[in-house]
């Protein structure tokens, strides 16, 4: 009987008629149509059997072209386009950009609508990585932990939809400020087939209030969730076989390759913006910076587990401060706030004012800038050039997703084909902001 080894089919690269001896490595598209691609990248991996020998990211099928879109618009205009570019971080998309434009205009937004900005950055962050907990574990194969991260993410995108009127794309920090003040009431679920009697009753607990007091009880009851998350992961020998030791990034790495947020923290390195350059009112709220000791990807899903729980101090501080400090959320400046539909009734000019912004924008002084937010995945920055124009003469975005993928060569070389989606995952990809 002839030896299966020899007789059995293989791939190479162009080669026919060879024994083993002459094989050589062979390539293999991963996506753009994959499941683990987190968009559309597509992924050139050059392999010996399972192994990686060399990964060449190629991206530009899904771009956009944001940046030159925004370019294109008055600057109040292009702020639903920050929404889309990492769209599981949307406003703090947003935030980076409309800082960009308040530097250059000198302007700065109330203390309310800074605390504002500041708890709904860390709603996203937890979005983010509700999002990034449940696929990443759904990649590696376990089910459970995806479905019950959208149960959270849910009760948060109402938050969302309460102050925006969008589930996603919100649109809601605007220059000087936000676009409108927290609801005092939450909208409730009504009766359906799914949702009646105590079951319904079960769901409107929380939204029998303000959304403050809804976000109290989420951040009283969302820790234990994260315990649930942690039970079913953190200790799994699968899910550790799986991320222990794998994707191993060393300090000198991570600063090297320009990586943020839970990939340089993950490596041992507590470099975050809220911290070292903050921003909003990170500076008067109280949170640690998690950080990793062996720089793999178990440690980065540790350090984004530690970031949910930190995230939740932080937006129970801004809850207890905005219900004892109301006022204003947006500056009383016409050229950059639409005024109130009240003033528009009896003041012509004020109405005027109002048709003028939506239609012409506002003019920026001439300048450069560069504005950077710790977004849930690293430092989002927005570098902006206005030449005195209501348009930007040049808008560069800095995405963190983009410097991160850079590196995926030298790092899952000589991991197995397996190894190259726990890489992936934890590199927490989002191609919005990658094919901006």
């Amino acid at each position: 009987m002839s030896n299966p080894a020899t007789t059995m089919p293989f791939v190479n690269s162009g080669t026919s008629g060879l024994n083993n001896a002459e094989i050589r490595n062979y390539t293999l598209n991963f996506g753009p149509q994959h499941p683990a691609a987190h968009g559309v990248l597509r992924l050139i991996l050059e392999m010996d059997g399972e192994v990686v020998q060399r990964a060449d990211p190629h991206i530009g099928l899904l771009h956009r072209g944001t940046e030159k879109l925004a370019e294109s618009k008055p600057f109040n205009q292009s702020i639903g386009y920050m929404d889309r570019l990492d769209y599981v971080s949307m406003m703090c998309n947003e935030h980076a950009y409309v800082r960009a434009i308040e530097t250059l205009m000198g302007i700065e937004a109330p203390e309310r609508a800074q605390y504002i900005r500041t708890m709904f950055d860390e709603i996203t962050r937890i979005l983010n990585h509700l999002m990034w907990v449940g696929s990443n574990a759904l990649d590696l194969g376990a089910m459970a932990v995806f479905l019950y991260a959208f149960r959270e993410r849910e009760e948060l995108m109402d938050c969302y939809e309460a102050v925006s009127g969008a589930r996603m794309h919100a649109a809601y920090y605007r220059p000087g400020g936000v676009y409108r003040d927290l609801p005092e009431r939450m909208p409730k679920y009504k009766e359906s087939p799914w949702k009646k009697g105590n079951s319904l009753k079960r769901f409107n607990e929380w939204r029998e209030g303000s959304m403050l007091d809804y976000l109290d009880a989420f951040t009283d009851d969302f820790p234990k969730r994260v315990d649930e998350y942690e039970t079913l992961l953190t200790d799994n020998r699968i899910w550790k076989q799986r991320t222990v030791g794998v994707g191993v990034i060393s300090p000198e790495q991570a600063l090297a390759w320009g990586m943020t947020g839970p990939m340089i923290r993950g490596s041992g390195i507590a470099w975050d913006l809220r911290k070292k350059q903050p921003y909003a009112k990170y500076a008067e709220v109280d949170f640690d910076i998690p950080v990793g000791v062996n720089g793999d990807c178990y440690d980065r899903y540790l350090v984004r587990v530690a970031e949910m729980r930190e995230s939740t101090r932080i937006i129970k501080q801004c809850v207890k401060w905005l219900r004892a400090n109301p006022g204003p959320v947006i500056v009383d400046n016409f050229k950059v706030a639409p005024p109130k539909r009240e003033e528009m009734k009896d003041d012509m000019e004020a109405l005027i004012h109002h048709f003028k912004l939506f239609s012409e924008g506002y003019c920026v002084p001439a300048g450069e800038t560069y504005a950077a937010v710790e977004a849930p995945k690293g430092e989002f920055g927005c570098y902006l050039v206005s030449d005195g124009a209501n348009k930007p003469f040049r808008v560069k975005l800095r995405a963190p997703g983009f410097a991160h993928l850079s590196s995926m060569d030298e790092v899952v070389k000589g991991h197995m084909l397996a190894d190259v989606v726990a890489m992936i995952g934890t590199y927490d990809i989002v191609f919005g902001e990658i094919d901006r």
